[in-house]
C-alpha cells in the first residue's frame, strides 16, 4: 500500500536525491523548523505575529510539497522538521498514510470542521481556496460558460488558460470533478480542454489572470484569490469572476485547503502545538483572510470583504482527505489523457 502511495511523488533515486539534498539543510538551533510547500508571502505575515507574541522563532524551509514529503520520508527519525505545511490537502493526506505525522490534540483542532482535516487528526486545514473562472468582460460568445465542464467546449479553442499538469491545485480540482461525477466524464472533460489549449499552458495562476485581463485569453481556471490580488493592483482590469457549477443539479465549486501537520519525529512538540494553535486561533485565521484573501477553515471567521462569503455559494461535497486517497487515480487519468 505504501509503495503505491509514492506514485506521483519523486522517486528517491537520481535526480530526486539531488533535489532532496539541495533543499536547505542548515537548521536553526532555536525555535521551530517548518518544511513549507507554500510561498513565503502566504505564511510569513502570520508567522511574524506568532513570533512577536510568543518569542518562538519559526524557520521556513521551502520547496515543492511533493519534494518535502520525500525529504521527510528519506530523513525519517533524523529529520529536523517540526512541522510540514502544504498548499494542498492531497500531499497532507499522503504524508499521513506514509506515517510521517502525529495526531494533533483534539482541543486544538476541534474548531475546524471534520471535512477539513484528516480522519486520524494528523493534519488540519488552515485556509481554503475555490477553483473559479476568470473571464474577460469584453470577450464575446462566452455566456454559455457556467460550469468547469463548459471549458471543454470547442468554442473555447485557443481562448482558454489553464496551468500545467503538475500544478497541485490542478490535480486536486480534477480529483474533485472525478469524485463529484465519474471517471469517464472527467476523462472527456480533460480531452476537451486539452484540445482547446494544445501545449499553451501556464506555470502560474497569476499569469493566467494577467493573460485574461490583457485579452490574450478569454477565460481561465484559477484559484479565487489570484483574481482579487490582481484587481487590488489593477482595479480597472476588464475581468470578472464566475463561481462555476452553481445551478440545480450541478456539483458546486471545487475546494481545496492548505494545511499543517506535526512531524512524527519532532523534538519540539510543545512549541509545534503552540504554532498550530495560533494558526487556528481567531487571530491567525483572520490574518489568512485579510492578507491572502483565502477562506478561513474556521466557520466563525469572516472572509475578506471583497471575497464572496463561503456560505453564499455551493461547494462540491468532497472531504479534503479524499484529495490524497484519490491522488494516484487522478494522476493516472491525467497521464492517460496526456495533459500538457
Amino acid at each position: 500500500m505504501k509503495q503505491r502511495l509514492t506514485q506521483g511523488l519523486l522517486l528517491l533515486t537520481g535526480l530526486s536525491i539531488f533535489l532532496l539534498f539541495n533543499i536547505s539543510t542548515t537548521y536553526a538551533d532555536d525555535g521551530i523548523i517548518v518544511f513549507s510547500g507554500r510561498s513565503d508571502k502566504f505564511i510569513k505575515p502570520v508567522i511574524k505575529v506568532f513570533t512577536e507574541q510568543t518569542g518562538i522563532k519559526v524557520t521556513l524551509h521551502n520547496a515543492k510539497s511533493t519534494a518535502l514529503i520525500n525529504k521527510l520520508r528519506f530523513e525519517a527519525q533524523h529529520t529536523k522538521a517540526d512541522l510540514f505545511i502544504s498548499n494542498d490537502a492531497g500531499n497532507l493526506q499522503i504524508g499521513s498514510e506514509l506515517d510521517l505525522f502525529q495526531p494533533i490534540p483534539d482541543k486544538v483542532i476541534a474548531v475546524i470542521p471534520e471535512n477539513y482535516r484528516a480522519a486520524d487528526k494528523t493534519w488540519v486545514g488552515l485556509s481554503a481556496r475555490a477553483r473559479v473562472l476568470v473571464v474577460n468582460k469584453n470577450a464575446t460568445d462566452i455566456s454559455f460558460v457556467n460550469s468547469v465542464f463548459d471549458l471543454a467546449n470547442p468554442k473555447l479553442k485557443n481562448r482558454l488558460g489553464i496551468t500545467n499538469n503538475t500544478n497541485e491545485s490542478y490535480i486536486a480540482g480534477t480529483t474533485v470533478y472525478m469524485l463529484a461525477t465519474d471517471r469517464d466524464t472527467t476523462k472527456s472533460w480533460l480531452q476537451g480542454i486539452k484540445a482547446n489549449v494544445g501545449s499553451d499552458v501556464f506555470n502560474k495562476h497569476s499569469k493566467i489572470v494577467k493573460a485574461v485581463a490583457k485579452g490574450k485569453k478569454d477565460v481561465g481556471l484559477v484559484n479565487h484569490y489570484y483574481i482579487y490580488r490582481y484587481l487590488a493592483e489593477n482595479p480597472d482590469a476588464p475581468i470578472k469572476i464566475i463561481l462555476p457549477d452553481q445551478q440545480k443539479g450541478q456539483m458546486g465549486v471545487a475546494w481545496n485547503v492548505a494545511g499543517i501537520a506535526i512531524s512524527k519525529h519532532t523534538k519540539k512538540k510543545e512549541a509545534a502545538i503552540k504554532f498550530v494553535t495560533f494558526l487556528l486561533s481567531e487571530q491567525g485565521q483572520a490574518l489568512f483572510a485579510k492578507v491572502n484573501r483565502e477562506y478561513p477553515t474556521r466557520p466563525d471567521i469572516a472572509t475578506a470583504p471583497e471575497v464572496p462569503a463561503a456560505d453564499s455559494f455551493k461547494v462540491a461535497n468532497i472531504p479534503m482527505y479524499e484529495l490524497g486517497k484519490q491522488r494516484n487515480a487522478t494522476i493516472d487519468l491525467i497521464e492517460e489523457v496526456g495533459m500538457p
